[in-house]
């Protein structure tokens, strides 16, 4: 079909070169029958990029000299879409404004919102994620106004990508499952679902709730089992790496390269998605390196490195070095390693993408230990970066929402001031309370939604913290059964044998049993030190048989004292009773002590950190103490670890009191009343 249309678009040529040849008039031919002809030429891969731009101007220009109306509006779309894909986004952008503003003018709410998605579009492009989340929300605001369902999924899952992408986690999944509420009322979407299922996957991922991440990846695959879905678009290939990619971040390189090499035998993979082809290469051999398979090694690096680098897919090649560069370090071709690594971290710093360079920096660390204390300090510092701009993003993505909601509200009002006083205040009484009430009643299902993504998250760092400390639990059994049968076969064995050949010494002489005496007695001896040595580290285990959530916070402190300057100090109450403490409280407490840690670590700038935990009149009271820069509590607003620690508190029925004086330091009280658990004494941490 595609040689018949190039056949099409050079019969068409001819005939143009023809008429200029023989100088016929062009304008016997109509505008509207040449139109069809410039979009689809517009859109000819085959065409060199400035005569298609050409002929998409040619277009524009008909379209323009058009009545404004709704088949106009759609053609300039179309228009819109071409300079889209031939990457013009100048003209792209002004296209689209001009959609806008024509739509705004007729009071066409369809287009209107359409023009707001095509704007997000462009501002995704041009990696300005502000301007970009402001036209998804008014295009969202828009759908809702005009109750088109279908297109407010699609700007959900867009707004979703986005979020994603500046690392607001838990809003982008938020926003997905609002896609999914709508798309399970929808018939034909099966498109929408496996995007929304894979986003799930990916942010799961993300978050390391790799059970899930693989719960939503598989949904996704199974919705790839609808053949009405295109095929070059090649999705089962990007969710087999997906998956691959979660055993990868799970250790399990082998089930991952079952996955990567599936995706590579996905027919046409590399003629629809040459960067996903390159993708699941570079997967496929990481994963052959961590398990020491030296089989297409290097060359699986290499051949991803160079489509990679033909597409100038720059974190792709970045990805690629720091892969090879691992590989070299491994045998031991240092020099050829700090090659690598220092080329992909340049090329990492000219492209701004602080991932990128932190991962860069990361391996020439790793492969360059004179100067590794030079590229750590710059690691924690691009990462802490990093955080607070996403943070940052985050609550702009919110302010923004806001703000837009403020702006309607107030033209709202204005058009209303017309009206007579008594009918604006029972029109703006009803339509308070609705908005109230509807406003209340999605918090409440928000926030029924977050708890239970909290739970299920709680639950499994709760199985993540006690493994480990279970797997010492069985050791130390294991352990005191050795001691025992040592006890039992050993010493007590060698005692039985002394005390029978002492009964013997009677049917001895004197001089005969005094010299058989002196060797039993030093047997005897002998026994007496080993069951001291026996004594001694079964009394050293016992005082170190802590509580396992003791031993949870003490590996927590540990890190702290070995990764930041400032004195730790810490200081445990013996009469708190763990085991009558629930494990959701456990859980909330480790939370809180972490995120004033982090804290002091960021902002406080201290030399000495106390953490005291005490019990109080069967109330649990958490001090963190330190002797930082200090801030005023009045004048600055909580940022979002202090609203964690409020709201993690408040999950256990506790209090939070923040006290602190600039220049004086903080100190942080957390109090907690202690309800015992009757229901968790085999459980506990």
């Amino acid at each position: 079909m595609k040689d018949v249309n190039k056949i099409v678009l050079l019969i068409f040529l001819v005939l143009l070169g023809c008429t200029k040849k023989t100088g016929l008039d062009t304008n016997t031919v109509s505008s509207a029958d040449s139109l069809p002809i410039y979009l689809s030429l517009a859109n000819e891969d085959s065409i060199p990029f400035k005569i298609k731009q050409n002929y998409n101007l040619k277009a524009l220009n008909i379209i323009l000299s058009q009545k404004d109306d709704s088949i106009n509006k759609v053609n300039l779309f179309k228009v819109a879409n071409r300079y889209y894909n031939m990457s013009d986004w100048k003209a792209y952008f002004n296209t689209t404004k001009l959609i806008l503003e024509r739509s705004e003018k007729s009071k066409d709410s369809v287009h209107m919102a359409t023009a707001y998605t095509y704007l997000g579009d462009y501002y995704v492009s041009q990696s300005v994620s502000d301007s970009a989340f402001m036209n998804y929300f008014s295009a969202e605001k828009t759908y809702l106004k005009i109750k088109d369902q279908i297109n407010l999924a699609k700007t959900f899952l867009s707004k979703a990508n986005l979020q994603y992408n500046e690392g607001d986690f838990f809003e982008s999944e938020i926003t997905v499952f609002k896609t999914l509420s709508i798309l399970k009322k929808e018939k034909k979407v099966n498109e929408l679902l496996y995007e929304s299922y894979n986003l799930l996957g990916v942010l799961y991922n993300e978050r390391e709730e790799y059970k899930k991440a693989l719960e939503f990846q598989n949904k996704a695959l199974q919705i790839l089992q609808d053949k009405d879905i295109a095929s070059e678009f090649q999705y089962k290939a990007a969710s087999l790496n997906n998956i691959g990619f979660i055993y990868m971040n799970m250790s399990n390189y082998k089930e991952a390269e079952k996955y990567f090499e599936e995706g590579l035998q996905e027919k046409n993979l590399f003629q629809d998605r040459a960067s996903l082809y390159a993708i699941l290469l570079d997967n496929l051999g990481y994963s052959k390196f961590k398990m020491n398979d030296s089989d297409q090694l290097p060359d699986l690096f290499y051949q991803s490195l160079q489509i990679r680098d033909s597409l100038d897919l720059f974190s792709g090649v970045v990805s690629s070095k720091i892969h090879l560069s691992e590989y070299y370090a491994f045998y031991k071709d240092t020099a050829k390693a700090l090659e690598l690594s220092k080329q992909a971290l340049t090329l990492s710093r000219k492209t701004g993408k602080l991932v990128n360079t932190l991962e860069a920096l990361k391996q020439t660390a790793a492969v360059d230990p004179k100067n590794a204390s030079i590229y750590s300090r710059e690691y924690i510092k691009l990462n802490d970066k990093m955080l607070k701009d996403e943070r940052k993003m985050g609550e702009k993505f919110s302010r923004i929402a806001y703000e837009t909601n403020e702006i309607k509200d107030q033209n709202s009002n204005l058009q209303e001031k017309n009206k007579t006083l008594v009918y604006v205040f029972s029109i703006c009484t009803l339509l308070g309370l609705f908005f109230y009430v509807y406003k209340t009643q999605q918090a409440k299902n928000r926030e029924l939604l977050f708890k239970q993504q909290q739970q299920i998250a709680n639950e499994d760092i709760y199985n993540l913290m006690i493994s480990q400390q279970n797997e010492i639990e069985l050791t130390r059994i294991r352990e005191k059964k050795n001691v025992a049968q040592e006890l039992h076969d050993g010493v007590l064995g060698r005692m039985f044998g002394i005390r029978i050949s002492l009964d013997s010494l009677d049917k001895l002489d004197e001089e005969e049993a005094a010299i058989k005496r002196k060797k039993y007695l030093a047997e005897l001896k002998n026994i007496e030190q080993d069951i001291r040595e026996i004594s001694h580290d079964l009394n050293r285990e016992k005082s170190e048989l802590i509580n396992n959530f003791i031993a949870i916070l003490n590996k927590l402190f540990e890190n702290q004292i070995n990764t930041y300057n400032s004195k730790l100090i810490t200081t445990f109450d013996p009469d708190i009773k763990w085991e009558e403490i629930s494990n959701i409280v456990k859980i909330n407490l480790y939370r809180i002590i972490q995120e004033g840690l982090q804290n002091c670590n960021k902002y406080a700038s201290a030399d000495f950190i106390k953490v005291e935990l005490k019990n109080v009149n069967n109330v649990l009271v958490l001090t963190i103490e330190d002797d930082g820069i200090g801030f005023n509590t009045k004048k600055t607003k909580n940022g979002i670890g202090l609203h964690n620690i409020e709201y993690r508190a408040k999950e256990c029925k506790g209090t939070v009191n923040i006290k602190s004086v600039k220049g004086e330091g903080t100190k942080l009280t957390v109090k907690i009343p202690i309800i015992p658990n009757i229901y968790q004494h085999n459980n506990d941490i």
